[in-house]
């Protein structure tokens, strides 16, 4: 079984077709085709069921996708293992929250590069689970998720501590105010995809607002998310670091929670059985390690 045909099935299975497969993989349609006909032939049966909106995996295609995206991080990490002489260099992915990103790691990122300018540093953003995924499957070196995280493979580190708030409309002064003028489900959450730890405080809250069956409108970005609240289109919930921004405050009213609801760690985790590269234990050198909490 060829090392290369396995990560061209784990991208063509992540990325849900040929086209945006070879795009990423930097070849041509035919050759990814190619590729998983032959894995195919070899196990002896169908890896993808193929229909007008791209691939899905078959039951043997999703048996098999652990497997190999575990083979295709081992073999990463071997290559960069040998290349790692202790200089802080080469490729590194981490991924984050979209919050996080937008305010907690520009100062945090550039005092990296100034460090460790040979690293070539990429970052994803996407909820907390999907980032647990990415780092246990090997496609991320690290991530910035939000807290608690238990899980036997993973360590974490806390990065920061933040105070999560409920964000409204300007007009509604008042947590009071909001509940008494707005409809007996609720008014509509804005809230990110699946996945987000935020959403699911922000659920638990409604539930015990008396809201549990308030509608749910997903956003995609940070700014689409604030700016839908100025508009007054719903509330959402967000830390209060990324909403006393200069240039959000003006349009929105930020309402304070009580310490249950309120509080919760930004953890830097990586797995505990991958290669600590030079260059990931460069980038834990200027992690905060503040377990301050915002002041209200």
């Amino acid at each position: 079984m060829e090392l290369t045909d396995l990560l061209t099935f784990s991208t063509v299975a992540r990325l849900g077709g040929i086209t945006r497969a070879a795009d990423e993989l930097n070849t041509v349609q035919s050759n990814v085709t190619q590729r998983i006909k032959a894995l195919e032939a070899e196990i002896g049966t169908a890896l993808f069921e193929r229909h007008s909106r791209g691939m899905s995996l078959t039951g043997a295609g999703r048996r098999l996708l652990p497997y190999a995206q575990r083979m295709a991080a081992l073999s990463r990490e071997a290559v960069l293992a040998a290349r790692d002489d202790g200089e802080p260099k080469g490729p590194l992915s981490i991924g984050s929250m979209e919050t996080t990103a937008a305010v907690r790691l520009p100062t945090l990122l550039a005092e990296f590069h100034r460090r460790y300018p040979a690293v070539r540093l990429t970052l994803r953003t996407a909820p907390t689970a999907d980032l647990v995924a990415a780092v246990l499957d090997g496609s991320l070196d690290g991530a910035f998720v939000a807290g608690p995280i238990e899980h036997a493979e993973l360590s974490a580190t806390t990065a920061f501590t933040e105070e999560l708030v409920l964000v409204t409309a300007q007009r509604w002064k008042s947590l009071a105010a909001l509940r008494a003028g707005t409809p007996e489900s609720g008014p509509t959450a804005l809230v990110f995809r699946t996945g987000c730890t935020y959403r699911q405080r922000l659920e638990q809250i409604f539930t015990e607002f008396g809201w549990p069956s308030a509608a749910r409108f997903e956003l995609g970005t940070l700014d689409g998310m604030v700016g839908c609240v100025a508009a007054d289109m719903g509330v959402t919930l967000l830390p209060r670091a990324v909403v006393e921004r200069d240039h959000v405050q003006r349009d929105i009213k930020i309402h304070k929670l009580n310490p249950q609801h309120a509080h919760v760690e930004t953890l830097f985790i990586q797995r505990r059985t991958a290669h600590q590269s030079s260059a990931l234990q460069g980038l834990a050198v200027c992690l905060p390690g503040d377990d301050r909490v915002i002041a209200a």
